[in-house]
């Protein structure tokens, strides 16, 4: 195909808006503009309905963007600006030539945005980095096969590699990446969802014995009350929006907790019907919990509390005795510790009124099906595991767990994230999974717990992981402490990353390092017998078929399950009874392993061929059935902690601008809260810009606050007043990753604190912001001989400054 020459400027905050107030109401014919217009302008008209027609469609491919399930009877759009933007980013036929890699060192790419990078086009060729050079050159297929095959077979232990996936990996490419992993001998299979929903899984598995929601798509419109706590639908997942909205219109409330008042939680415009397109729309949240950051565990034991107290009044008639009873434990230890929690506590913790903790309280007692859903606003703080586990209580005390419209509903954020945890993507999988596997290909998986994603930065900037293998994603940038993980990379002996297009984690390597292109799900993936399709798993356990629906942008590419079996070959041929050749050739035989192995996933053939594929089996969901050591669902005492802030300091969140997923950014605006043409803000309270003696507008470095003697810093972001929770701020993720140690993660699940980060303000000496998030901690005054060092540099810091960071 030839190169069409990418439309992209380089980004120039100095051209950064901010618009006196940010958006009311979400979506609209606004929606569907900034959905089309780039679709067009990068697609074509061809190849923009070829893709969204078939987006989400039955006989299409699943949108690569997130796990939202697809409705039962789908629209002829059935897409949102998210997903829209998703298929421009991956189906656009710019392709990156041979030349490029000879015009631009790796020195030269990490000076750009990571805007500018994934707007060079698609990766159509294999590309090595030798040793000791700063340019890739463009290899055979054969040739890096080779190459990677070798350097796994030269390491002293399988454990000096590790096996990294990303959202967005189907179901037949991550069953066969973990199998390669085991068949090779080790365990390090971190994924995304380490960073993102592991305390879900964690908080879940342990109290109701499944880590996956509970209810199904059908829930949502037929629930009493839903809380949305920790998460903005309308930037992250906005076809949410369209149920939200049809449980309002079936008479059901909303009561939206979040420390921003998020456009999406207010009014949503929807395009598809009157309404929203020439009418106001539909109010979402009937009650808004502006909560402070870390405040939600307190809030929802606060709820509890007033529920237990509620039966003491009415005997009978709040609690659902009979549930409790036949299915639950702990119901006595919970009202003993809840009945003597403080209530100043609880106001200090939350920074509510307590009149606004009645009224959900009072809404939750009234509602008879309730659903609470949450996402990462909960998962990544310090103790988001009990948080989720006191969601846990609340739902179980009235019995709010398998019965229609009631439920526990995280939303997972990677389209497929969670099929690949079903697949295997763990790294401490059961003894029953182990045991099938060995069985299935004749060899014995190894059975040590292997490394989680914080924990493989921390072997690899130890010297303990020796080569990086990545099937998606953008490690590098995702994870907490950049610069520690940046060093990390470099001290591998080689990371081999299998992409779509141009990331950092391909600018920041091993000594050597390899790109491994491949197809998009988008993309027809022809195979020896004939086309193929794989399959995925949406947030409410539903599994089903996704179909390319365009041709690949290059003959050249190969899909990822042709990839891993081609790895697979290259390094453990032989060793376990695994048809490599055949899994590539045909995906049917590899679904047939999937059904011998994965629970749920019996005669797996057929049942994703059924009209709408199929949806796993769920105990509490289907039967209230709760696979615990006592087979009961268990009411957990968690002691209430949050948050202090030192005096002079906030407490400040990671979020997504409206134009980015996750890591991947799309453009410069954020167009909801008001963001034009850049990115480098922090958004506080205009109380609390006042009181720490800041000015809105004015460039400030942001510096986190731990004592580990290591200064973390974001340099020259412009201070933007904004409505947030009082004592709290926010700026965009990955940028602020900077400021997130290592080791401070959350309690019981390892996920980074990127909701709970202590920071304090300077007023900044640099005219114009660092380049990349990586950049900014690097930037620091000259140090002087003796102090701490900034992290993943050994370059010392004055101890006064350090003491003070």
């Amino acid at each position: 195909m030839t190169r069409k020459e990418p439309r992209v400027e380089e980004v120039d905050e100095s051209e950064l808006r901010v618009e006196k107030r940010p958006k009311e109401w979400a979506a609209g014919i606004p929606g569907v503009y900034h959905s089309m217009k780039p679709a067009l302008e990068h697609m074509g008209v061809e190849r923009t309905l070829k893709t969204t027609l078939k987006m989400n469609h039955k006989d299409g491919f699943d949108c690569p963007s997130c796990a939202w399930p697809d409705p039962h009877k789908r629209k002829t759009f059935e897409f949102c600006e998210n997903g829209a933007k998703a298929v421009t980013w991956e189906a656009t036929p710019v392709v990156i030539s041979s030349d490029f890699w000879s015009e631009h060192s790796l020195s030269d790419l990490r000076s750009h945005s990571d805007y500018w990078l994934g707007m060079q086009g698609r990766l159509v060729e294999p590309v090595y980095k030798p040793a000791g050079e700063d340019h890739y050159r463009p290899v055979s297929w054969d040739e890096a096969f080779e190459i990677v095959g070798n350097k796994l077979k030269s390491l002293d232990s399988p454990d000096e590699a590790a096996f990294y996936t990303s959202g967005r990996t189907s179901n037949e490419a991550a069953f066969l990446y973990q199998l390669f992993a085991r068949g090779y001998g080790t365990n390090n299979l971190p994924d995304c969802s380490n960073m993102c929903h592991e305390s879900s899984g964690w908080a879940m598995g342990q109290t109701i014995g499944i880590g996956k929601a509970t209810v199904t798509f059908d829930d949502y419109a037929d629930a009493d009350l839903i809380i949305v706590m920790g998460q903005n639908p309308g930037t992250n997942h906005p076809r949410m929006l369209t149920e939200l909205e049809a449980c309002k219109r079936s008479g059901g409330q909303i009561v939206a907790v979040n420390p921003l008042p998020e456009a999406s939680l207010k009014r949503y415009k929807n395009p598809q019907l009157v309404r929203g397109v020439i009418g106001k729309g539909t109010e979402i949240a009937d009650q808004f919990l502006q909560i402070r950051l870390g405040g939600d565990m307190a809030l929802l034991q606060a709820v509890s509390k007033r529920v237990f107290e509620a039966e003491a009044k009415n005997p009978g008639t709040v609690l659902d005795h009979a549930f409790l009873e036949e299915h639950c434990e702990g119901l006595d230890e919970l009202r003993e510790y809840l009945l003597t929690l403080d209530e100043a506590t609880v106001l200090e913790a939350t920074g509510l009124r307590t009149e606004e903790i009645d009224e959900l309280a009072a809404r939750y007692i009234a509602a008879d099906k309730v659903i609470i859903t949450w996402a990462m606003g909960i998962t990544q703080q310090k103790k988001g595991v009990a948080t989720i586990k006191e969601m846990i209580n609340l739902l179980l005390l009235r019995g709010n767990m398998g019965k229609p419209g009631a439920g526990a509903s995280p939303i997972r954020g990677h389209s497929n994230v969670q099929g690949d945890r079903t697949m295997g993507i763990w790294e401490q999988m059961p003894p029953t999974f182990m045991d099938a596997l060995g069985r299935e290909f004749g060899f014995e998986p190894p059975r040590e717990h292997g490394a989680d994603a914080v924990e493989s930065i921390k072997r690899m900037r130890d010297g303990k992981v020796k080569v990086l293998v990545a099937l998606g994603g953008n490690l590098v940038s995702a994870i907490s402490d950049t610069q520690v993980a940046e060093k990390a990379f470099e001290n591998t002996d080689m990371t081999v990353q299998i992409s779509i297009k141009l990331n950092r984690s391909h600018l920041v390597t091993g000594k050597e390092a390899l790109i491994l292109p491949c197809k998009g799900r988008t993309e027809i993936d022809r195979q020896a017998t004939g086309v193929q399709f794989v399959s995925v798993e949406d947030t409410v356990c539903a599994v089903h078929p996704s179909w390319g629906s365009v041709e690949p942008v290059s003959e050249n590419l190969l899909s990822e399950p042709a990839i891993v079996s081609r790895l697979a070959r290259a390094t453990i041929d032989g060793k376990i009874d695994a048809d490599w050749e055949g899994f590539e050739k045909d995906y049917d035989l590899i679904r047939e392993h999937i059904a011998h192995v994965v629970e749920g996933c019996e005669d797996y053939n057929r049942k994703i061929r059924q009209d709408g594929g199929f949806i796993l089996a769920n105990g509490p969901r289907d039967s209230r059935t709760f696979n615990t050591p006592t087979g009961k669902a268990v009411l957990t005492v968690n002691d209430l902690e949050y948050l202090e802030r030192p005096e002079g300091t906030l407490i400040l969140q990671s979020l997504c601008a409206h134009d980015q997923w996750n890591t991947t950014i799309y453009g410069n605006n954020d167009r909801y809260r008001g963001i034009k043409k850049g990115r480098h803000v922090v958004f506080i309270n205009p109380e609390d810009i006042a009181e720490l003696g800041l000015k809105d507008g004015q460039n400030v470095d942001i510096h986190g606050v731990y004592d580990d003697g290591v200064q973390r810093v974001l340099r020259a972001y412009r201070v933007v007043s904004y409505p947030t929770a009082r004592g709290c701020a926010a700026s965009y993720y990955p940028e602020a990753n900077v400021l997130v140690p290592l080791d401070e993660v959350a309690q019981g699940s390892n996920t980074p604190t990127s909701k709970q980060i202590i920071v304090r303000f300077e007023p900044s000496t640099h005219t114009a912001p660092s380049k990349h998030d990586a950049e900014a901690t690097a930037q620091v005054p000259d140090p002087e001989p003796d102090g701490f060092p900034v992290a993943g540099t050994g370059v010392p810091v004055k101890e006064a400054e350090a003491s003070n960071a």
